[in-house]
């Protein structure tokens, strides 16, 4: 996964020609993909964390007030004048969590019931969110097409994840177990080639780096990073558990950029899409770090006998070894 978008963008540069003619398969591919990831998801696990909503509603507000925010004065304070750029960094936080979070917050022991349940939820709203920030931060500063926006992610994104879940509701979760492992390499595959055909339709840009795509890369880096810490530093100060810790932090920094290349490459001209295409050089890249410094940091705790009272809570779950996973 760290390698995987990063290498996409290279062959979409390189295969700009090739690749452009069949830009109209990406928000079908986009689709597909969504469905697929939706699988896994169900009205119980959704039901179970609306009982007690306060760590959704604290990962929303960091999602869609705090990065926003964030995104739109770093854009402001370094691309002043830019209105294209500054726009491409609200998309950048305005889309909603990463699908992909749920790997990696199963895969160190995180609660992957919230994970579930935050993507649902925020993919549910995208189609208000998403304009709805775009046009309070930037205004008439550029021309928004909301209601195409709102129309592309309802079938790209909304209705393909009530569809994935309804299956696995009505097959008891059969479907997830059997089609989902099957299934699986073609979301890759299926990112792959939406993130290559992207890349394309920004290659005269990427083609032809100058300080401005050093500066953007730069600031887009910092601000990604500025979400998984914020993600912890909320964590610890609220004293929540491991399982929770590990998916605030990686909720809070993931975004599903895919989706949002999708948008910034059909509704705005190429510039808005750099922000967001920055970002799929190191989104995996950071998510690996991440995990890296959550056992680092949750090991430490447990030598000095402290995990107990940082991380842990009655019930919670222990550590996972380094080498674990979880099938899903």
């Amino acid at each position: 996964m760290p390698l995987l978008t990063p290498s996409a963008i290279v062959v979409g540069v390189l295969n700009e020609s090739l690749l452009l003619p069949f830009t109209w398969l990406v928000p079908w591919i986009f689709a597909c993909m969504t469905l697929i990831g939706s699988l896994k998801s169900n009205f119980r696990d959704l039901l179970a964390v609306l009982v007690k909503p306060q760590k959704l509603i604290i990962l929303m507000i960091i999602l869609h007030v705090v990065m926003p925010l964030a995104g739109w004065l770093a854009a402001m304070l370094f691309f002043p004048g830019d209105p294209y750029t500054v726009t491409g960094y609200v998309l950048l936080f305005a889309i909603p969590t990463g699908v992909v979070s749920v790997v990696w917050v199963s895969m160190h022991g995180g609660n992957v019931a919230l994970t579930l349940a935050l993507i649902l939820i925020d993919t549910l709203l995208s189609p208000l969110i998403v304009p709805g920030t775009l046009h309070v931060l930037m205004g008439a500063s550029v021309q928004i097409q909301l209601g195409d926006m709102m129309k592309g992610l309802l079938w790209m994104v909304v209705l393909p994840s009530v569809a994935g879940m309804l299956l696995n509701q009505f097959t008891k979760g059969e479907i997830a177990a059997t089609c989902g492992p099957p299934l699986a390499p073609f979301v890759k595959v299926g990112l792959f080639v939406v993130v290559s055909i992207n890349g394309a339709s920004i290659a005269r840009y990427l083609k032809h780096p100058d300080g401005k795509l050093a500066l953007i890369i730069a600031v887009t880096f910092i601000t990604v990073v500025l979400g998984y810490v914020i993600g912890a530093f909320v964590s610890h100060r609220l004293h929540w558990d491991y399982e929770n810790t590990v998916a605030v932090q990686f909720n809070s920094g993931m975004r599903n950029l895919s989706a949002g290349a999708v948008l910034a490459v059909k509704y705005f001209p190429p510039a808005v899409a750099l922000p967001v295409i920055s970002g799929m050089l190191f989104q995996q890249i950071l998510a690996a770090c991440s995990g890296l410094f959550i056992r680092s940091r949750a090991g430490r705790l447990q030598q000095a006998g402290g995990g107990a009272e940082s991380l842990s809570t009655p019930g919670a779950a222990q550590v996972p070894p380094a080498d674990s996973g979880v099938s899903l």
